[in-house]
């Protein structure tokens, strides 16, 4: 992991081709083609990155946790993870990881599970899933072509006996991950804003999104 780390530290952010301010609770979308890097950056710490891709030229083709969490052979995604699609094709590779801890099994949070956790005076706060509803459909999708995702940076142990319990984040302010795209791929984030669990140290704060070219 440390020459990963190593390489992605050297990078120039001058020459990142995009530079995106996510705010807190925020959506947000773009395109990364083949051969470019993502860099996702948790800028103040303890912040859960919910994530998504799809194929850019068919949106059909999309994000598999399933299959990403088989190919590897590992619940937790890190570097040298293959992100797998549904189709079984690899979407992008993670080259860099600072923070060591990120979840592909909780999900995201919605206005429906909040109610279950944490009560019915939680019904109308803000949730992931409203943010993808809202992202997508500006690409001309719907509620149910939003899948089970990433969380990047967010701390979910799972016990010997299945039992997953989301504890306080482990990131510190300016962690990142990186990742190459191995196609043409949309990335769609909500920056998380739930308040009721420690995934995000029960304050959501901003992250940023970076992209650089590959090396001819």
């Amino acid at each position: 992991m440390t020459d990963f780390i190593n390489t992605a530290a050297s990078r120039s952010l001058e020459t990142a081709v995009q530079d995106h301010f996510i705010p807190a609770e925020a959506p947000w979308s773009g395109i990364v083609r083949k051969g470019q890097t993502i860099r996702i950056e948790d800028s103040y710490g303890q912040q859960a990155i919910d994530t998504l891709f799809y194929r850019a030229d068919d949106f059909a083709e999309r994000y598999s946790n399933q299959d990403t969490m088989r190919a590897q052979g590992g619940a937790y995604i890190g570097v040298g993870t293959q992100i797998i699609s549904n189709e079984g094709n690899v979407m992008l590779v993670m080259t860099a990881d600072s923070c060591g801890r990120h979840d592909t099994s909780a999900g995201a949070c919605s206005c429906e599970s909040n109610t279950v956790r944490f009560g019915h005076g939680t019904k109308y706060l803000h949730a992931c899933r409203d943010n993808f509803v809202l992202e997508v459909s500006k690409h001309g999708m719907s509620k149910r072509d939003i899948v089970p995702n990433i969380n990047f940076f967010m701390n979910v142990p799972i016990k010997p006996n299945g039992e997953m319990t989301i504890v306080d984040g482990i990131s510190a302010p300016g962690d990142y991950v990186e990742l190459v795209a191995e196609m043409d791929v949309l990335c769609v984030i909500s920056n998380c804003p739930q308040i009721n669990n420690p995934c995000n140290g029960f304050d959501p704060t901003p992250v940023r999104v970076l992209v650089w070219d590959g090396e001819d």
